[in-house]
């Protein structure tokens, strides 16, 4: 298996996960502030994903990238309150994993 087929299952994974943790947490009111970033990232990577290969690569890493953000800020924010948010830990976990393997890949390849 790739790495371009591994980061595409990835970004489908995670996406849908974000997408389906808004529900059971209440998520969806206004006064949450990662409503607007959660659904951004699940749009960015299912399109990253579909992507034909030659331009999926490169928006792989950057949906990725910006996923790791969201969710290591959402992480920081629990842990600010004193409580540990398992979803978006893992999330985070899983996008700045993913994030560094196709930085590396991309790297390892000749100019």
């Amino acid at each position: 298996m790739t790495m371009l087929k591994i980061g595409r299952i990835a970004a489908v994974l995670l996406s849908l996960g974000t997408f389906a943790f808004l529900f059971p947490t209440n998520s969806w009111e206004a006064d949450n502030l990662f409503l607007v970033p959660d659904l951004i990232l699940c749009a960015a990577l299912l399109v990253a994903a579909a992507l034909p290969g030659r331009i999926a690569a490169p928006a792989l890493l950057a949906a990725h990238c910006f996923s790791a953000g969201v969710l290591v800020t959402a992480t920081a924010s629990y842990a600010v309150d004193g409580r540990i948010g398992f979803g978006s830990l893992v999330g985070s976990a899983i996008a700045l994993t993913m994030a560094s393997v196709l930085l590396g890949a991309r790297s390892a390849k000749p100019a």
